[in-house]
């Protein structure tokens, strides 16, 4: 293995944090996410985001992205347990400084007449979309890096009543920069 990139040093609800960004290819059969899930959880260590979905057309493998919180184990430990799992076929490292990262964000928010300019407002500067409305609430995505789902995310809570889901983030390294295996 390369060097250890280092790992993301953000602010996540004013906490800082870091974390290690690992695309693991594996084939797409039965039981292998709850291996890689048993194996972090007998570990203790700690999945700050996963996103799973097939890799090719043919959907033989897949590819798992797991944002890891570089406090709870070294890297090193975690690629090693991984490498050990039988389904897992290739490991990549992605520095966080070379990745390009993407999550999606879906809130259903109830509105009114005295709120839904705001709202609209909020929607436009942060570049989300609306896919879903009725009298009473306004569906909207976004799709876009982890911070600005974040920041969406926070001017939201303002509205009384907000269901929202997140994916988790997916992640490939920037053109001209390649991820350790």
């Amino acid at each position: 293995m390369s060097a250890t990139p280092e790992p993301f040093l953000g602010v996540i609800d004013h906490t800082p944090v870091r974390h290690h960004i690992l695309s693991v290819l594996v084939e797409n059969k039965a039981g292998v996410l709850a291996r890689i899930a048993g194996l972090f959880a007998r570990r203790g260590f700690n999945i700050y985001s996963l996103a799973v979905a097939p890799a090719e057309s043919g959907a033989r493998f897949s590819r798992v992205t797991i944002v890891v919180d570089a406090e709870s184990a070294p890297l090193e430990q975690i690629v090693g347990q991984l490498d050990k799992l039988v389904n897992v076929v290739a490991i990549s490292d992605i520095s966080p400084k070379d990745a390009l990262e993407r999550e999606l964000l879906l809130a259903t928010i109830k509105t009114d007449v005295d709120n839904r300019t705001s709202l609209l407002d909020i929607i436009a500067n942060a570049g989300a979309a609306i896919v879903d409305v009725d009298a009473k609430s306004v569906t909207v995505m976004l799709a876009g890096t982890p911070g600005g789902c974040d920041e969406l995310e926070r001017a939201l809570e303002s509205f009384a009543e907000v269901e929202l889901h997140r994916t988790g983030r997916v992640a490939l390294p920037r053109l001209g920069k390649t991820a350790s295996a």
